[in-house]
This record gives structure tokens, sequence and C-alpha cells, in this order.
């Protein structure tokens, strides 16, 4: 591993200990101090000769690079002090240009790299290294990393046939950001993440892969999601208008690719309850009436059909335990 970095005196500190790494973990980072240290210990408990990590840290001061310093002598680490760059997108599209790996995997500053899923990922992109997205399901842990639930994508194993993506992704964004591992050279064919897009920007970046190539699901739980009060999907959303745009965008943008193959009124209905959703966390219950109309017009098999694609009782289900026990 490496030696403590060194400065290049521009606020990146530098080691290039391998000459051609198989994996770039690309870490997007803003004041992120209080949850780094279980982040990168979960990494560090993985590490192997062949991963690099890009630490991009935009924090306007040194504590969260610093914590990363730490790690410095347990992981291949290059760290980037980008305080131009504030959105989690622009810096994983500079993270990623920057990559040296032919495939990339990204950690959140409070997500948990699992025991197990160094060696999960080789074996995923060694038996399909040509698919540019390879997916699995995600757990879900509290702010005290406490297991609260586990987060599926409603997909076969295996080589995912496209008419199952193209019906159930434009539905819900079921797949969560710490889980997958992706082609290098597919992420920028694509154009990598849209920094317009403050909510939607995954979503619309695993519908651009799906339609650019490969996508294999796989059983094992590598990844850990964090649920907390403090994190961006608990305040990110703006006002409902913004909110409802940030998904139809990336619907209107992709309508070509998923046209009479996806189920209209359940991608109605999702961004219903989404919105419903956002605007009870915000204490206006009242809005969850119309997702609850728009569910019940899809009848019973359209309902089956919904709850199956959206993976909604997952989703909230590990958010109501964490409520519950006063975790937001």
């Amino acid at each position: 591993m490496s030696a403590p970095l060194p400065s290049d005196g521009v606020g990146r500190a530098v080691s290039y200990g391998l000459k051609s790494p198989w994996l770039s973990v690309v870490m997007p980072v803003h004041a992120g101090e209080a949850w780094l240290r279980p982040t990168l210990e979960s990494l560090a408990g993985e590490a192997e000769p062949g991963i690099e990590v890009l630490f991009f840290d935009s924090s306007p001061d040194e504590r969260s690079s610093d914590v990363a310093r730490e790690f410095a002598s347990r992981i291949d680490i290059v760290i980037e002090r980008r305080p131009d760059l504030l959105g989690w997108t622009e810096k994983t599209n500079a993270a990623v240009e920057l990559a040296r790996a032919p495939h990339v995997a990204m950690l959140h500053q409070d997500d948990l790299w699992l025991p197990g899923r160094t060696a999960a990922l080789r074996r995923w992109i060694e038996a399909d290294p040509e698919a540019v997205l390879h997916l699995g399901p995600t757990q879900i842990v509290d702010s005290k990393g406490r297991k609260r639930g586990v987060w599926n994508c409603p997909l076969p194993r295996g080589r995912v046939p496209e008419a199952t993506l193209v019906a159930r992704l434009p539905v819900q964004n079921f797949i969560s950001v710490p889980a997958p591992v992706f082609r290098r050279d597919a992420y920028l064919a694509v154009g990598g993440m849209d920094p317009s897009l403050w909510y939607t920007p995954d979503w619309d970046l695993w519908i651009k892969l799906s339609r650019f190539g490969v996508v294999r699901h796989h059983a094992d739980v590598t990844s850990a999601f964090r649920v907390h009060g403090g994190s961006l999907t608990m305040t990110g959303s703006r006002s409902l208008e913004n909110f409802e745009d940030q998904m139809r965008i990336v619907l209107d943008r992709h309508a070509e690719w998923y046209a009479d193959r996806a189920p209209a009124r359940a991608m109605e209905a999702s961004i219903r309850v989404n919105l419903g959703l956002a605007a009870a966390a915000a204490g206006k219950a009242d809005k969850l009436i119309p997702a609850l109309r728009s569910l019940v017009a899809l009848g019973p098999v359209g309902l089956v059909g919904y709850l199956h694609s959206s993976r909604i009782a997952e989703r909230l289900m590990p958010r109501l335990r964490c409520k519950l026990a006063g975790e937001l």
C-alpha cells in the first residue's frame, strides 16, 4: 500500500503505487468528516493491490481530506481538493475522467463497502467483462450502522433482457448508488452524469448505460446505503414542482427508448407516489391523497406490477424503522 501522501502543491495528494488497477473507487465528498471513518474503514478492510481510490473533496476546509489521509498507508488513494466542484455529479464525472481502471464503483461518504464486496466485484467482472453495468441488492443501514432492510432490484439473475429493463426501470429508480460497478469507457461514452439533475442523475445514468450495452444482475449483497437525517436524499429536494420536473426530465429524455414498452400508468403513478412521499416528509400529508388515487386507478394487476417494479415497500420500511427509532 501507499506511504503517507505527498502534495503536488495545488491541493492534490497523490498515490500512484498501482501501474494498472483493475478497479477505481470514486468517492465524491463534501463535509463528510462525520461519516468518513467507518466508510473508509469498510473499504480499507477489503483493500487489495489493484484497487485505486479517487477521493474528490469539495469541502470548505481540510477536515474530510485529513480523515482520508489517515488511511493513506492502507489504501492506494488520490485526494483531490476541488472546492470548485460542489455537486456530487461534477465530482464523480471528474473522478471517472481521472480513473485508470477499466471498471469503476462509487462509494459515497456515508455508505459502506461490505465484507466480501471486493471478491464479488472481481467475480462479476471476470464472469462477464463485456457487461457495461453489474448490479446487486443493497443493505440499508441507519446512522449507527444497524441493518434496517435490503433493497433489491426487480430483475432476474444473470444477463437482464432489454425488454425487462425497459418495462421496469422507467417506473422507478430501483438501483442504489453504492451497489453497481460499471465500465469506465461506457460511462464516458454516454456522457457520464448530468450535473443539472440534482435528484435523478443516477437514474438517468442507469438508463443511459442500459441503453448502451449489457446489464447483469447478481444476488450478492455487497454494499450498504446509510439512511440518516442529513443525507442528500433526505435534504436535497426543493419545491414539489422542481421535484416533479427532475423525474419528468429523465422520462422525457428517454421516451424513445421505452415508448410503448413501459407501463405508462404505472410510471405516472410512481411520480404521484414520489411527490406524495416527499410532501408528507415535509409535513404535507394531504398530498398523499392523489398518490393513493393513482394507485387505485391501476387496478389489481397494475398495482401488483407497480409494487414489484418500484420496490416501494423495501424503500419505505427501513426509513419507517429509522423514524420509529428516532433516527430521522
